[in-house]
């Protein structure tokens, strides 16, 4: 089953889910790398390369996970004793997920090009740099860019928490639909 249906997410919105975080998370740890190389580090420039290639190829990836999830049936909840309150948290969670990653993604962009440099991605594409730059963007940017980056860390974990809570407390299929197609809802 590629596609979702009305109890049961599909595998194309499962595969682009894992590998999303997959990717959230690793860049976030190769970002941790990175801020304590200094400039002469043999691989400083290999570092930075890597996370802005696989950066574009999120942004992606992203675009493509939009575009699915807008045309595609949304499966009902899995949760049926949630309270009001916990359906509309879970509901913003995942909209201050989508603006975090956009936000994080646009000031990685907007650092990346603050010199008026293309962004090369694995050296078979060039992604243009911005007309528009400000005084100062880089260093900007890049603070925008580090508070960002530890927001969508910590939303994402607390994501997968409530999802493990909801396995091992409540005991419905929230986690299990988003490990395997054959899930249903109760």
């Amino acid at each position: 089953m590629l596609k979702n249906t009305e109890t049961a997410y599909g595998y194309i919105s499962i595969i682009m889910h894992w590998l999303m975080a997959l990717i959230i998370f690793g860049l976030f740890g190769l970002g941790l790398y990175m801020v304590e190389l200094s400039y002469y580090d043999a691989w400083y420039k290999g570092s930075l390369d890597l996370h802005k290639s696989i950066g574009m190829m999120l942004v992606a990836l992203l675009l493509a996970r939009v575009c699915w999830t807008v045309f595609n049936i949304k499966p009902k909840s899995a949760v049926n004793n949630a309270s009001k309150l916990e359906v509309k948290a879970a509901h913003f969670a995942h909209i201050a997920l989508y603006i975090l990653m956009t936000a994080l993604m646009l000031s990685g962009y907007l650092i990346s090009t603050a010199d008026g440099r293309d962004i090369s991605v694995f050296g078979l594409v060039s992604i243009p740099a911005s007309s528009i730059a400000m005084q100062n963007q880089e260093d900007i940017a890049g603070n925008i860019h580090n508070i960002l980056a530890w927001s969508l860390f910590l939303l994402a974990s607390a994501h997968g928490l409530a999802a493990v809570k909801h396995h091992l407390i409540n005991k419905n299929d929230t986690l299990k639909r988003m490990l395997k197609v054959s899930a249903v809802s109760r």
